[in-house]
């Protein structure tokens, strides 16, 4: 597996593939995802609304909401739901593509011909995700704390003044460039994993849908785990 990201990491900055194919992974991998991605993160920002406010509450400090709401999910939530419902959506599907083309002998074919399977099926993918991960964490972000907006101000009457404006004193460069970072990482390790299991799937269609059941819970193990050592570093 350390052989199979760092040969992909050299293909995609020494011979990325077609633009094309890079610009279709990103439409499968981030347009696609969009929906699922405001959705989940509308009714994060909804709950993380609630359960702050009377969290606050017992304090006197529910002009702090915003505060609370922002930090969440920028530093950690925004990166990390984002990561594991692209996992879910695009990820088990990138192992399931690669999959079936190799028990369909289609990556032996490329092989034959003397085609690199990784230019034309791995990299294309890697550069994607790691485009797209950081521009949806983005998405989320905002979502999220319009979502905790519309609870906490509208529903249980925060002053909206006070929702922001502590929001933006609290919330630093440094917060949202960790963010990104982590986006990054996770985009890297889901078009890994993903690209890996399939490219090494089993035979018939029980070795694809055992690699497919295997890549998505690794890589959402795998997030977790990375997300607490990039924590403690960037923290």
């Amino acid at each position: 597996m350390g052989w199979f990201i760092l040969y992909s990491l050299y293909m995609a900055v020494c011979r990325p593939g077609s633009p094309l194919q890079i610009l279709k992974q990103m439409r499968f991998i981030g347009t696609k995802s969009l929906f699922v991605i405001i959705l989940t993160a509308a009714f994060t920002g909804m709950v993380l609304g609630l359960q702050g406010y009377y969290t606050l509450a017992k304090f006197g400090s529910e002009g702090m909401l915003g505060t609370a709401v922002a930090l969440s999910l920028i530093r950690e939530l925004g990166p990390v739901l984002s990561a594991l419902m692209v996992t879910g959506r695009a990820g088990s599907a990138i192992t399931a593509e690669i999959g079936i083309m190799r028990i369909s002998e289609q990556i032996d074919a490329l092989e034959t011909m003397a085609l690199d399977p990784f230019k034309y099926l791995v990299t294309p993918k890697l550069i994607a995700a790691m485009v797209a991960l950081p521009l949806l964490c983005a998405i989320f972000d905002v979502v999220g704390i319009y979502g905790g907006w519309l609870v906490g101000v509208k529903l249980l009457g925060v002053n909206p003044g006070a929702y922001f404006y502590e929001m933006e004193k609290a919330v630093e460069l440094r917060d949202i460039t960790s963010g990104f970072a982590k986006s990054f990482s996770f985009g890297v390790i889901i078009a890994w994993i993903g690209c890996y299991k399939g490219y090494y799937a089993g035979h018939g269609a029980e070795g694809v849908s055992r690699a497919t059941t295997e890549s998505v819970v690794l890589t959402s193990v795998l997030i977790l785990i990375w997300d607490y050592f990039l924590t403690s570093v960037l923290l």
